[in-house]
């Protein structure tokens, strides 16, 4: 059966509700103009339509009309009509006078004011969640950690600006369910995982230096029970060699259907390179998967409509706060480490310069 238009217009998904409120707004300012004065903390890029935007310019760009006059006739919103029509050719005087027919209540411009800027501040955390997750993912950068943390940043200070809007209530987190962190198969972080195991297994000495990398780095279980394996061992005071780390891996239930113990002391047995030049790498793979889950988590609150913006402001921190943790293991990891400077050694005090005498020295008593 051949399409119809009328079929088209069925996929095409119905307003959202900032449209109407959008429309209502606009409605109480077009008919009672000095509202403007009560709208506050919204722009007209926080309007979600062009049109709706280039009219909310073009009143805020004219001179609000006399009140009597404004009654009488239309050459207020003749000019309104014009200016917005230069940005959005669309436009119609219909469409002002619907704007007006569909308004409650001007005296609720404030009110309508204050949803727009929410809904705006939800669009502005949402573009700013996935410009992290793209960074994140984007193999192409040169300086990957340096930019991904820098979105970070960006996105910190969007969820500041709306926490300044919309003081955030105590107890207020989203319940939006978090997504599931994704966990590709990477056959690259998997070998430079069994490569820190084995060199990191021929020079102990640096997995106690090493407190900046933990088990969750790491993407294969085995591994990350092995890395705790040898944590567990260092800070004991227990010899390490391959054998050792099998039967702490024993105690930790790691054998098995797991690994088998000769394929684990094959896997120990092959050292190459230094333990944190390889643990660097886990790290960063650690810190940019993080990244792009917390960006994922973060655009999640920001398209269910039920999140307010107090709990966006709580769930975005609350889930920042974990890429955080990270950026201060990898400051230190990628710090140089401060120079030892030798203790001097203390030499014995010089005797004090005495003044030169510049007069004779009394004469010595003469005993009778």
């Amino acid at each position: 059966m051949p399409r119809t238009p009328d079929d088209d217009l069925d996929t095409v998904p119905p307003p959202q509700p900032v449209f109407h409120v959008e429309q209502a707004l606009l409605g109480a300012l077009l008919l009672e103009p000095h509202r403007l004065s009560d709208v506050t903390g919204i722009a007209s890029e926080a309007f979600s339509t062009a049109e709706h935007a280039a009219l909310f310019a073009s009143i805020r760009s004219l001179p609000a009309p006399d009140p009597l006059q404004h009654t009488k006739n239309t050459k207020w919103l003749d000019k309104v009509l014009a200016a917005a029509r230069e940005q959005a050719r669309g436009l119609s005087a219909p469409y002002l006078h619907h704007l007006i027919q569909v308004c409650p209540w001007p005296r609720h411009a404030p009110a309508y004011a204050r949803m727009i800027e929410a809904e705006h501040s939800r669009r502005r955390l949402c573009a700013a969640a996935q410009r992290l997750t793209q960074t994140a993912r984007d193999t192409l950068l040169p300086q990957r950690v340096t930019t991904t943390l820098a979105e970070a940043e960006a996105l910190a200070t969007v969820v500041d600006d709306i926490a300044a809007r919309f003081p955030p209530h105590s107890g207020s987190l989203p319940r939006t369910p978090a997504p599931s962190p994704a966990t590709p198969h990477d056959e690259e972080a998997v070998d430079e995982e069994r490569l820190l195991l084995a060199t990191a297994t021929a020079h102990p000495s640096s997995v106690e230096h090493m407190r900046w990398l933990t088990p969750d780095d790491f993407t294969h279980p085995l591994h990350a029970g092995l890395w705790q394996c040898l944590i567990t061992l260092t800070r004991r005071g227990t010899p390490v060699d391959p054998v050792t780390v099998l039967w702490e891996a024993q105690h930790r239930g790691l054998l098995g259907a797991v690994a088998e113990p000769r394929e684990l002391l094959d896997l120990l047995a092959r050292p190459v390179g230094s333990p944190e030049s390889w643990g660097e790498r886990i790290l960063q793979r650690s810190l940019l998967q993080i990244a792009h889950h917390i960006g994922r988590r973060i655009e999640a609150f920001t398209e269910d409509p039920a999140t307010t913006p107090y709990q966006l402001v709580v769930g975005s921190r609350r889930a920042l706060s974990d890429l955080s943790a990270v950026r201060t293991r990898w400051q230190h990891a990628t710090s140089p480490a401060p120079e030892s400077r030798p203790t001097p050694n203390r030499a014995p005090a010089a005797p004090r310069a005495v003044p030169p005498q510049t007069t004779a020295p009394p004469a010595a008593r003469i005993s009778r």
